[in-house]
């Protein structure tokens, strides 16, 4: 019996420190790294043939700094009408995409990580150098999105996101998150109940002051449901509502500061009204720094990673009920529609992404999903049945931005993975496949390239094959 508990103990402490030292570059692994499969992956998508349907033109795609919002179903709708109308023209350029994932061991620790950068100066992909330790890299010089200077300055951003990497190697326009910046303001509320200052299952009174019409008018309703809308729906009222009650507590500074201290200083919100919490097109999130935002949410044990100041991250940084409580609300996510497509079960386009399983709250008797105001007209029972994973994730999208980032784990007897994948990327609903079918009349529209599908079939392949 005293052997086992040594074996056991051994084997213990074998796990921990893999977990402190992820192979992370192709030259520290001396193999075909995780990174350079990835890049394969990318470039393999072509993205040439996708078309462009507001081409470089003066004024085409207006101000990089104007309001983005995730439009609502029916606008949608009425916006993939008027798509199937228009011409567009082939891609001009190859689009910007960070693309990022950490492997995690079956006790939920980094193993291995990637991230790989796509643009008009990198069209093949470069592999972006990690540091083990970290999870992070000082070797890329992040700008702000604006579409303008990608469309006309040959995807080159002209405004630093962090002070100090004038001398990087890789030059990168970051792009706009969309509503993946929602992870942000999902951290800043739950740091905030951690602290007490915050109660989950009380009201909050939203008396926007103006009005702003994609934040809607005044509501009340409990923190826990708004934080749900925000994340399952992608509700832009519910977001509002958060990102005014942060402000309220005159507490954006020290979230964002959260984030610097911990390691992850690409993650920041800024510019918001705090009237009504709109505006938001001051917010930034690279892959890598969100990746880690989700492996503090999945919580290993452990240290997870340390920064350059030395601070060890742990999984403490939010409470277990907190972690729980995230991942929950991420595994309720109803748009499943971007890396997996499995709302869509059973058309031949899109192609299936990751083989998730959808959650059984948004599947109707007949097997089709309604989500809110988005209506998907497949019985997703079949694929259901020969799921493979779960997807706890969020979802973006607006004209210029396809987004997804979440946590992705097998069921048992299935091929085994447990990886977190970030994907940013400039190509949004005004970017579409040139054959494209139409929509159904009614139904939630395929609102971008399918190519988004087949890399994230591409990644979970890859992954299963580890």
């Amino acid at each position: 019996m005293k052997l086992k508990r040594i074996t056991v103990l051994c084997t213990a402490l074998t796990l921990t420190g893999a977990a402190l030292a992820p192979a992370a570059v192709a030259d520290e692994t001396g193999h075909h790294s995780l990174a350079e499969k990835l890049r394969e992956a990318i470039a393999a998508q072509n993205f040439k043939d996708v078309i462009d349907l507001t081409p470089p033109a003066p004024g085409a795609r207006s101000a990089g700094q104007r309001e983005k919002y995730d439009a609502s179903p029916a606008e949608l709708r009425q916006r993939s009408q008027a798509r199937m109308a228009a011409a567009g023209k082939p891609l001009h350029q190859t689009p910007n995409m960070d693309a990022a994932i950490i492997e995690l061991d079956p006790f939920g620790r980094p193993a291995s990580v990637a991230n790989v950068l796509l643009s008009p100066q990198y069209p093949q992909g470069v592999v972006v150098p990690v540091k083990r330790s970290g999870l992070s890299t000082d070797q890329v010089r992040y700008r702000w999105w604006d579409d303008d200077e990608w469309d006309a300055n040959g995807g080159k951003g002209t405004r630093d996101v962090l002070a100090g990497r004038e001398n990087a190697p890789i030059d990168f326009s970051s792009p706009y998150p969309a509503s993946v910046l929602k992870l942000m303001v999902g951290f800043g509320v739950l740091r905030l109940a951690d602290q007490g200052r915050v109660d989950l299952d009380a009201d909050y009174v939203y008396d926007p002051n103006p009005v702003r019409e994609a934040c809607g008018g005044p509501s009340t309703k409990k923190i826990r449901q708004h934080f749900d809308e925000m994340i399952t729906k992608s509700q832009n009222e519910s977001t509002c509502a958060l990102i005014k009650m942060i402000h309220d507590l005159n507490a954006w500074d020290a979230v964002n500061q959260s984030f610097v201290d911990l390691g992850m200083p690409t993650l920041m919100h800024t510019g918001s009204i705090p009237g009504n919490g709109g505006r938001w097109i001051g917010s930034n999130m690279s892959g890598l720094d969100t990746a880690k935002l989700l492996l503090l949410v999945n919580g290993g044990p452990g240290v997870l990673w340390t920064t350059d100041k030395g601070k060890q991250v742990t999984r403490h940084e939010l409470s277990a009920s907190a972690r729980k409580f995230f991942q929950e609300t991420l595994s309720g996510q109803g748009h499943n529609e971007m890396l997996s497509t499995s709302n869509w079960c059973g058309r031949s386009y899109p192609v299936q992404g990751i083989p998730q399983k959808v959650p059984s709250r948004w599947i109707k008797p007949d097997g089709t999903v309604t989500v809110g105001d988005a209506v998907y007209d497949r019985d997703v029972r079949p694929c259901d049945e020969v799921a493979e994973v779960t997807f706890a994730h969020k979802t973006g999208w607006v004209d210029t931005t396809g987004s997804d980032a979440g946590i992705v784990k097998s069921f048992r007897g299935k091929d085994k993975r447990n990886y977190i994948v970030v994907v940013f990327c400039n190509l949004g609903t005004d970017y579409v496949d040139a054959d494209r079918p139409a929509d159904p009349p009614g139904v939630f529209p395929v609102l971008y390239t399918q190519k988004y599908a087949q890399l994230g079939k591409a990644i979970d392949t890859i992954m299963k094959n580890l």
